[in-house]
């Protein structure tokens, strides 16, 4: 029961609300405590729901600021009393509005955050005793503040809970709509069996489908038909991964597959004859080996035996590596076969090569590519420059000379080009 209900001053009536936030001031027990700070921000927290306004959370968080202890205790009486004027209370809101604060303040009053506390006359002051200590004082109750304070917190970690919640589903979301779109596109590319066409027109439709904004009841939704949609990709893939697709790109680097069951015709022919012999190239188009030899392009592109396994004897072992860095410079399947059908798959290696050595001036190597391929249509493109200004690259001043062992013919085409930075 309440002693004594307090009514406001003037005009102002006495609601409901009123009367509830007194009854909850008067039953907290004497000896509970809360910290006045973490009290501020449950509230604040938990304002939406309490029909505040962020206004209002500053409006509160100067009131406290009046109270010079940190810590709030229920049953101090008057104690708990901060009696400011609004000239004061505007000071430390960062200078609100008059009207505004007084709006706000009603707000909290009406929330059962604040208790009025009004004097005969409508004015905010303490009255003390002989001691200093404050015997009455007319302001501001914030008794609520610690009756309320569990429940203010319970809140506030409803909330957290909700918005952690919409936040990992939102990254899940995120997640799968990137994994899916990858997948699919990397699929389709490598040609593995599967329906990529219908599952990316299911995509788009539930891409175009979700909100900028969506609410928990979309987001779960959504989260559910993507999983939906993952589920059944990978089950493809799994069905896919069984065939003998290779396949590479920028993101990943697979270790290189031989066969274990060599070609009958070929046992015992890799240890006839010197290394001279077995780098010479068979005859044939698009061998770049008839003009090139392997130690001068070995010599022009070091970098590339690094990833050759067991080193680079042969122009097959050569193609072979050229195989692996393609994927590793994120050069696609489409591109590589392209330029093995167009410059022969000797010559498109040793153009990897070449790539490879100066890939840090070249910012995207598989449209670098692409465009030498086009210009080998054209018959624009030789590989002798290309050699030749790498060699000078790699030799000291003045040893120019001591490669002449190494030197292309002069006639190679109607003209040339030579690997600078740039993309495709």
């Amino acid at each position: 029961m309440i002693d004594h209900i307090t009514t406001p001053f003037g005009r102002r009536s006495l609601t409901a609300a009123q009367i509830q936030a007194q009854a909850n001031a008067a039953a907290c027990p004497p000896e509970t405590t809360t910290d006045k700070w973490a009290v501020v921000r449950h509230v604040s927290t938990a304002r939406c729901e309490l029909g505040l306004a962020d206004r209002a959370i500053a409006i509160l968080s100067a009131l406290v600021s009046f109270y010079p202890e940190t810590t709030l205790q229920a049953g101090e009486g008057a104690q708990l009393v901060v009696f400011p004027s609004n000239a004061q209370i505007r000071l430390r809101a960062h200078g609100i509005a008059e009207t505004t604060l007084r709006y706000h303040l009603g707000a909290l009053v009406e929330a059962g955050i604040l208790i009025r506390r009004d004097s005969p006359n409508g004015k905010r002051y303490a009255r003390k005793t002989q001691g200093g200590e404050i015997a009455d004082a007319f302001g501001f109750d914030l008794t609520p503040l610690v009756a309320r304070a569990a429940e203010f917190a319970a809140i506030a970690d409803r909330i957290a809970a909700a918005e952690r919640a919409e936040r990992l589903a939102k990254e899940r979301v995120s997640l799968m709509r990137r994994d899916l779109r990858k997948l699919i596109a990397w699929a389709a590319e490598a040609g593995a069996p599967g329906p990529w066409d219908d599952l990316s027109v299911q995509l788009d439709a539930l891409i175009d489908g979700f909100p900028r904004r969506p609410s928990g009841e979309a987001l779960a939704a959504m989260d559910a038909a993507l999983g939906a949609l993952l589920i059944e990709t990978h089950k493809h893939l799994d069905v896919g991964a069984e065939s003998t697709i290779h396949v590479g790109n920028a993101s990943e680097t697979r270790r290189h597959h031989q066969n274990s069951k060599p070609d009958p015709s070929r046992i015992g022919k890799a240890s006839e004859g010197s290394p001279e012999e077995l780098a010479a190239p068979q005859a044939g188009p698009g061998r770049a080996g008839s003009t090139y030899p392997l130690p001068m392009v070995l010599e022009a592109c070091p970098d590339i035996v690094d990833y050759a396994r067991g080193g680079v004897r042969t122009w097959g072992d050569l193609v072979d590596a050229a195989d692996l860095v393609r994927a590793m410079l994120g050069i696609s399947p489409t591109a590589w076969q392209e330029a093995r059908d167009v410059m022969g798959a000797e010559t498109a290696a040793v153009t990897v090569a070449a790539i490879l050595q100066r890939t840090e001036h070249i910012r995207s190597p598989g449209g670098y590519l692409r465009s030498l391929v086009e210009r080998k249509r054209k018959e624009l493109f030789s590989l002798g420059p290309v050699l030749q200004a790498l060699l000078r690259a790699r030799a000291p001043a003045g040893m120019h000379a001591g490669r002449e062992k190494f030197s292309a013919p002069r006639a190679l085409g109607a003209s040339s080009v030579v690997l600078r930075g740039g993309g495709g």
